[in-house]
C-alpha cells in the first residue's frame, strides 16, 4: 500500500487490513521519491493515495471498504 501519514483514506485502508488480519507492506510516499513516482505513473499522472497493489498485480486506488471486501472475498 502506497500512501502518506496525513491521508485519511490511507488510515482507513490500513485499519481495514489490520481489522481483517491481512498482511500488507506500507510505503510512505513522503519518504520514498521512487514510490511517489510509481504512484503518479500508475495513476496516469495523479498522486492518488492510497494506491494498493495486490499480489496478483491488480491495483485499487482510494478504494472504499466495500471495494476492499469485494476484492478480498
Amino acid at each position: 500500500m502506497y500512501g502518506a501519514t496525513w491521508c485519511p483514506d490511507c488510515h482507513r485502508s490500513r485499519a481495514y487490513f489490520e481489522q481483517h488480519n491481512i498482511e500488507y507492506k506500507w510505503v510512505n510516499i513522503e519518504d520514498d521519491s521512487a514510490a511517489a513516482d510509481y504512484v503518479v505513473k500508475v495513476n496516469n499522472g495523479l498522486r492518488s493515495i492510497p494506491t494498493i497493489v495486490f499480489p496478483d498485480g491488480s491495483v485499487l486506488v482510494e478504494p472504499s471498504n466495500k471495494e476492499l471486501d469485494e476484492k478480498l472475498s
